[in-house]
This record gives structure tokens, C-alpha cells and sequence, in this order.
């Protein structure tokens, strides 16, 4: 047997020790013979003792090592599926692609997101795949365009509305021709003409528009699997068989029948499709948000042109009551913008020339001139979409179990259904008493035939087992959610997001940005003995003005606006957590905390009573020393967010813990945590010793959640079980953070808890619902108590049922307890979308 080997891209890699480190990291893995890596090509061959080692061990031995293996993410529309056996089977078809690390198939918007090592397999691979498995890769677009999305999904919509139309029109001459004969005993005009015109009548109804059923279940087969499909077409198909066989055998005729549970099959396939389309039109929504043309200035003449040719450095004319185009910064003109689009906050935000805008938002009052930095794919709007999409086609973990039944469902049920003959076959007496006892039911006949009670409680089984519900229990409540999280600015990266965040025990807030405004200013210069407050602010403005340092910056605009112009400094050093250091027309100055100073031998004893009672008064107090001599202390206060305090009150009120984390000194830290109502004050850390005082923090409380500006505390955002980025306009990292909210307000933190904890209550619900109708119909059907028609009635029902409940999600109220109370609370975007719609009409 030939050996297999793979061949592993690997990042980070620098010189030969490196890829020896590698090479050793990767032979530890179970199951690896051999690893050589290459440095120059940057690449290592693995070979495997036997079979393939998974791929997400070996990404795993490289990260252990310090390097990376490259990933991308690709999502996939898939056609064909009808039920959830058929995303799982797609699902196992891309897995077993080699270069393949993780692939998840979500029904309800008929997608696969595939995260996979480039050079090791792609978009042909995956389409050879999946056609392999019986389905399709369709060929979308890459940007569809919102007319698009909305066309493909009212398409649907009409296509399976003309299916049941159809159905009907053949199955209800069925039932009326049934009555006569259930009700008076009447066969009409004999028994002949009866059968005969109840195979005629059928036909149409399974073989046109329900050819599709037949197809997918014929694929299924074909590929060795069987689905949902496979279900309906032996149901109806052993029910039609019946029809002619009533001329040669005493058996019933259920031709009938089976148009009946096609029907009805049909029926549910439309509701459901109608349903799905209303639990996925957050993203439609978001795609109808998009301004479709714009007006440009070129050769200084406004011109309109479409949306696609804007590009970045155009200079965009916004009048009062138009969305502006795309992002950028305003240049000249002040007006209001309405930007619940994206923040879901109702009230509109003043702009000035400097100040980023969102593209798509609406532009209220003044006339704006704004150039444009984002363009495409590259702007805000398209980056929601395309995080709202990524979690759509996440996973939530509790649906794992779900996955691993509905892989193996269709083939017990068909076992089952095949049992069932078998035990009517066999013990007709046993089965025939259990019938009996169901006699109080009118569509229970325990005179029938053996045979033919045999083939009905077949049938029953068959058509009542429904893996679909079990497939879109967890999808649709997701979509709902994370579409529901767009409007109220809390975007959700995954699934697992939304089930980690409901079980938080702690939530840890960074200070600066977070609880505070993040824009501090000076309130006190205390020069020490023999300087002059002017000379105390010239010399740290000079050592700052190199800084990007909140406080440093403060500093600076203190001192240019009292008339000071800032000298630049000859050399500047930024010492990380404690302040700078810089050489200012030859003499060095400190600018920091009691630690900086001491590095440098300078003793600040004689200003010790003066930072005292500057940090009790919640400022951050900075010493300034020049030529290792104290100059005095300049304090700062960074003013508190106006919903800081309701919002942690609030989090205690449902029971969660709170903690903030500050490179600020104790005091200062603890007056903050005071005035806000923070349970533990975690002060004077270091940027690199946040990690650390997560990782405490949950060997001490379990599950954290960190909130931060996604910028500066990407490690702790990593770190904690859920990482929230928070911050505002088009400069937040949303690459940071398992969930980012746009707002930046901490309100935005009790919604997304609330929100998480209400769409995880839908999946719950629905999985119960889901697991408890299969587990109770099939035991009935088995021993002949549910009649064909009224199984095929409940399994649409039941999936119909799923997505409903899934879509009663919107009704929810996130907000927190005080501003429901309060009736000037801001608004949903859902709100801001009705303004805009009346607004252009």
C-alpha cells in the first residue's frame, strides 16, 4: 500500500530552526511518519503511517509551534438540497476533501461555508464534490446585488406556490370522490371507474409537480444515501402501487392517497419556503440599505453616476434627505445623519468636516461634500453582510448532536418502516389489538385487511418521520438572531458565540473607550517648587507631541490651545504602561507614572500628597520630571459614558459579575469603579498582563466575556470565551471579536447578552419540538393509528412549526429594562428602515 503524504503550507517561518521546530512539532502528531519541511518554499511534506491524520491536528501541531498555516473561508450556494440528511451528506462530502479544515452546511439558507488551505484544494474540487455527493455548486455572482437576492427568493416562492396550486387543483376532485365513499358508502359509479380515476388523477400531482421529490430521491439512492425525499417518494410510491394492484388483489386503493401526501408535502415545502424568506431578509435588508448611484464632482462638474464607479478619493455631493453613497470623511458642510442602519440608535448624529460617515446612512439636514475611503467590498455595509452571512452559516455546538442524528435518521426510519410489515406479517394478532385499541379515532379501521393495515402503517411511518425539522430547529433561529443583531448594531461572528455569551459569568471591561469616553482632557497642573504652570505643560506637550497615547494627545491640545506651540522632540521613547521618555532641546523629560521615574532614579516623594488626592478624584494623575528633577503633575479625567452605570446595574441585575481592568493606578482605578458600581477593579496592568488577568479571572468564575475597543485588546479579546469589540463608525476591528458593537455605548453589551440568551431559548425550543414529534409520531404510526394523509399533515407541520417559532424571535424586546421603561428609549434600525422607506417615498 502506497504511503499518503500531504503538503502543508506554513507562515512565520524564518530561518532553518524554525522549520526544524516545525518538523518536530508536526512528528509528535499520532499518527505522523514523517514531516520535512522545506524553508525556502515554505512548506512541509507530511506523510502518514496509514490514514490521514485530520487536518485540524496538524494546523494545530504548527500553531503550538509558533507559526500559521493559511486559511481561507469560501461560501458556497448549493442546489438540490431538500432536507437536512442532504446538507449533512454534503456536509461529509467536503469534509473528506484533503486541504479541507472545517465545512458547515446550513438548510435554511442553502449554503456551505468551507474554511480550506489554499493550494491544496479549491472551487473545482469542491464542486466535484459535492456533484459526486448528488448536488450542485450553483454559479452565483459574487456581489448579487439586492434586486438579485430579492429576484432568486420570490422566485422560489412563486415556483413552489405553483406547485401546491397545481397539486390542489387534481387532490381536492380526490378527496370529494373519497367522501362519498367514507361518508354514504357510495362508490361512484363503480368500482372500476373509481380505481382507475384515482391512479388518473394522481399522476399528474407525483409525476409534474412532484417530480422534483422523485428526482432528489432518485439522486439520493444513486449516491448510496437517502434523505427526506427518499421518505415522501416510497410513501407515496408503495401508496400509488396500490391503485393497480386493487385490480388483481383485495387491497385498498391509496392511490388517492399518495396525491394527498403530496399535497400536502408541497404545501409545507411552499409555507416553509415563505417562512425561511422571512427569517432570512435581515441580509435582503441590509442589501436594499445601499445607495445605488451617486453624484460626484469630476472636472468640478457633479456628476450622478452608478454605485459601482465610485472610487476611493472621489469627492460625493449629499443633499438633505439622500444616503450617503459609501464611506468616507466629510469635507466641508455640518448636518445631521441618521445611522441607525448601523448602530440601531434612532437618533441622529451631528457631522462636521473631519468626521467619518457611514455609506448608506442618511444624510438629515445640511448639504455635505464627502470623499470617499471605502469602496466595494471594502466599506462597512459590506463588511455586516458579510459577517451576518458568516454567522448564518455557522454552527451553534448543542446542534451537533442534531447533525449526528439526522446523518443516520432517514435509514432507521426506512428499517423501521420495513419492520413494521415485517411485525404485521408476522404477529398479525399483536398488531391487529394495538390497532383496535385505536378505534376511538374516526381514521382508525381495524377491519382492514392485514395486508393492507400492513402498508398503511408503512406508509405512516414513512411520510411521518421528519429529519427536516431537526435540520432547521438551530439555522433559522440563528438567522433570525444574528439579522436581529444587525438592526440593533451587535454583529455576531458565529454560532458558538451565541451560546457561550448566555452562559458569561463575568463580564470585564478595558476602562478607556469602554466605561469612558475615551477622550480625556487636562483638569489640573500642580507645578512642583521653581516652575510655572506654563513651563510645566510646554515641557510634557514637547515630550507627548510624538505620542498616539490618549493622554499624551490631551496633553498636546491643552498646550496648542493656550497659545503653546510644542517643540518636537529630538528622541522619543514610549514605555509601555508607564509612560515616555524624550530628549526636548537637551534636557530629558519624563512624563509618566511613580514606576517611570524610579527607572530613572528620580524620587517624587515631595509630590506624593498631590497625586494622592488627584487619583481619589478619579483622575490620572502623570508626573513630569526634567533633567531627573520633579516638574509637577498634570492630572487628566476621561468622562464616563452616559449609559455606563444603568448598564452595569443592569448586568447585575441579571446576575452577572463585573470587572475592570486599567493600566491606571488603584486609586485612581477604584474612584472610576466606584462611580459606575464595578464589582472587581483589576488596576496598574501592564497592555501584556491583560491575558494574564483573563485567564485568573476564569479559573475563578468560569465563562468571561471581555469588552474592549477591539484595537489594542486583541490578545484579551482572544483570550476571554467571548471577546466584544466596542467602539464607533467604520474603525472598529471587526476582525477582532467573536461579537462587535457598533455603537459604542455599553448598552450594546445587555442587548447582546439578551439577545443571545433569547435565541438560544428558540433553539432549545425547537430542537425539543423537533426531537419530541419524532420521537412520539413514529411509535403511533407504527401500530396503525395514523392515518397517511394526517402524517403527512403533521410532518409538514412540524417543520413549518420550527421556522414560525424561529421567526417569533423579532417579537423579542432586547433592550435593557430602562430604556423599555423609558418612552424616549432609542428605537430598533427596524424603525429607522420604516422612516427611510416613507422618507423616499
Amino acid at each position: 500500500m502506497p504511503q499518503q503524504q500531504l503538503t502543508l503550507p506554513v507562515e512565520g517561518m524564518t530561518c532553518a530552526s524554525c522549520a526544524s521546530h516545525v518538523g518536530r512539532s508536526l512528528r509528535k502528531v499520532p499518527g505522523v511518519q514523517d514531516a520535512q519541511v522545506n524553508l525556502a518554499t515554505e512548506r512541509a511534506l507530511v506523510t502518514f503511517e496509514a490514514d490521514p491524520v485530520p487536518l485540524d491536528r496538524l494546523i494545530q501541531a504548527v500553531e503550538d509551534a509558533g507559526y500559521d498555516v493559511p486559511l481561507e473561508t469560501t461560501t458556497l450556494p448549493i442546489g438540490g438540497m431538500t432536507c437536512a440528511s442532504c446538507a449533512s451528506h454534503v456536509e461529509r462530502a467536503l469534509q473528506r476533501l484533503p486541504g479541507v479544515d472545517q465545512a458547515s452546511v446550513n438548510l435554511a439558507t442553502e449554503r456551505a461555508t468551507v474554511t480550506f488551505v489554499p493550494g491544496l484544494v479549491g472551487l473545482e474540487d469542491f464542486k466535484k464534490a459535492v456533484a459526486d455527493a448528488g448536488y450542485e455548486v450553483l454559479a452565483v455572482p459574487e456581489e448579487a446585488t439586492a434586486e438579485e437576492e430579492v429576484d432568486l427568493e420570490e422566485r422560489k416562492m412563486q415556483q413552489a406556490r405553483f406547485r401546491m396550486r397545481v397539486a390542489w387543483a387534481f387532490t381536492v376532485p380526490i378527496i370529494l370522490w373519497m367522501f362519498a365513499e367514507m361518508f354514504f358508502g357510495i362508490i361512484w359509479p363503480n368500482a372500476t371507474v373509481y380505481n382507475l380515476g384515482m391512479i388518473v388523477l394522481a399522476l399528474p400531482v407525483l409525476f409534474w409537480v412532484g417530480r422534483n421529490t422523485y428526482r432528489s430521491a432518485a439522486i439520493a439512492v444513486r449516491h448510496a444515501h437517502a434523505n427526506m425525499d427518499t421518505l415522501i417518494a416510497l410513501g407515496t410510491g408503495v401508496s400509488l402501487l396500490t391503485g393497480p394492484a386493487s385490480f388483481f388483489f383485495p387491497i385498498a386503493n391509496y392511490a388517492g392517497v399518495a396525491a394527498m401526501i403530496m399535497a400536502f408535502h408541497l404545501t409545507g415545502r411552499y409555507v416553509e419556503e415563505t417562512a425561511k424568506g422571512r427569517a432570512s431578509q435581515a441580509i435582503r435588508k441590509l442589501l436594499e440599505l445601499g445607495a445605488k448611484t451617486a453624484r460626484v464632482l469630476r472636472d468640478e462638474r457633479e456628476v450622478e453616476i452608478p454605485i459601482e464607479d465610485v472610487q476611493v478619493g472621489d469627492v460625493m455631493i449629499v443633499r438633505p434627505g439622500e444616503k450617503i453613497p459609501t464611506d468616507g470623511v466629510v469635507l466641508s458642510g455640518i448636518s445631521a445623519v441618521d445611522e441607525s442602519m448601523a448602530t440601531g440608535e434612532s437618533m441622529p448624529v451631528t457631522k462636521r468636516p473631519g468626521d467619518e460617515v457611514i455609506g448608506a446612512t442618511v444624510n438629515q439636514e445640511g448639504l455635505l461634500k464627502v470623499e470617499a475611503t471605502r469602496v466595494g467590498k471594502d466599506t462597512f455595509l459590506a463588511q455586516v453582510i458579510k459577517l451576518v452571512e458568516e454567522c448564518q452559516g455557522s454552527k451553534v455546538p448543542i446542534q451537533e448532536f442534531a447533525d449526528r442524528v439526522t446523518g443516520v435518521f432517514v435509514p432507521i426510519v426506512i428499517s423501521i418502516a420495513l419492520l413494521t410489515v415485517v411485525a404485521w406479517l408476522l404477529l398479525p394478532g399483536v398488531m391487529g389489538s394495538l390497532v383496535g385499541a385505536g378505534s376511538f379515532l374516526p381514521w382508525v379501521n381495524p377491519d382492514l385487511g392485514v395486508i393492507t393495515l400492513a402498508l398503511i402503517s408503512m406508509v405512516a411511518v414513512l411520510v411521518i418521520a421528519c429529519p427536516c425539522a431537526l435540520g432547521l430547529a438551530t439555522p433559522t433561529a440563528l438567522m433570525v438572531g444574528s439579522g436581529m443583531g444587525a438592526e440593533h448594531g451587535i454583529l455576531i461572528r458565529t454560532g458558538e458565540a451565541i451560546q457561550t455569551m448566555k452562559d458569561v459569568r463575568i463580564v470585564i471591561f478595558d476602562k478607556t473607550g469602554t466605561i469612558t469616553k475615551g477622550k480625556p482632557e487636562v483638569t489640573d497642573m500642580v507645578p512642583a517648587e521653581g516652575y510655572a504652570e506654563t513651563t510645566l505643560l510646554q515641557a510634557a506637550a514637547a515630550a507627548e507631541s510624538g505620542s498616539e497615547h490618549p493622554l499624551g494627545r490631551a496633553i498636546v491640545e491643552r498646550a496648542r490651545g493656550e497659545g503653546l506651540s510644542p517643540v518636537e522632540p529630538q528622541e522619543f521613547q514610549a514605555v509601555r504602561g508607564k509612560g515616555v521618555v524624550a530628549q526636548v532641546d537637551g534636557h530629558r523629560v519624563l512624563v509618566g507614572s511613580r514606576r517611570l521615574l524610579a527607572d530613572y532614579g528620580v524620587d517624587p516623594s515631595s509630590l506624593e500628597a498631590t497625586l494622592v488626592r488627584l487619583e481619589e478624584e478619579a483622575k490620572t494623575a502623570m508626573l513630569v520630571a526634567v533633567d531627573e528633577r520633579p516638574a509637577g503633575v498634570i492630572a487628566v479625567a476621561d468622562t464616563m459614558k452616559e449609559d455606563s452605570r444603568a448598564a452595569i446595574s443592569e448586568l447585575h441585575a441579571m446576575g452577572l459579575q463585573t470587572a475592570m481592568i486599567t493600566g491606571d493606578n488603584r486609586r485612581t482605578a477604584a474612584a472610576i469603579a466606584r462611580q459606575v458600581g464595578i464589582d472587581h477593579v483589576l488596576a496598574e496592568v501592564l497592555p501584556d498582563g491583560k491575558v494574564a488577568e483573563v485567564q485568573k479571572l476564569q479559573g475563578q468564575f468560569g465563562l468571561v466575556a471581555f469588552v474592549g475597543d477591539g484595537i489594542n485588546d486583541a490578545p484579551a479579546l482572544t483570550q476571554a470565551n467571548v471577546g466584544l469589540a466596542i467602539g464607533t463608525g467604520t474603525d472598529i476591528a471587526i476582525e477582532a471579536s467573536d461579537i462587535t458593537l457598533v455603537r459604542g455605548e455599553l448598552t450594546g453589551v445587555v442587548e447582546a447578552i439578551n439577545l443571545s440568551r433569547a435565541t438560544f431559548r428558540k433553539i432549545r425550543q425547537n430542537l425539543f419540538w423537533a426531537f419530541f414529534y419524532n420521537v412520539a409520531m413514529i411509535p403511533l404510526a407504527v401500530i396503525g393509528w395514523m392515518h397517511p394523509v394526517l402524517a403527512e399533515i403533521a410532518m409538514a407541520t412540524s417543520s413549518v412549526t420550527v421556522v414560525t417559532n424561529a421567526n417569533r424571535l423579532r417579537k423579542e424586546d432586547i433592550r435593557p429594562s430602562y430604556l423599555r421603561a423609558s418612552s424616549t428609549a432609542p428605537s430598533s434600525a427596524a424603525d429607522g428602515v420604516k422612516r427611510r422607506a416613507e422618507m423616499a417615498v
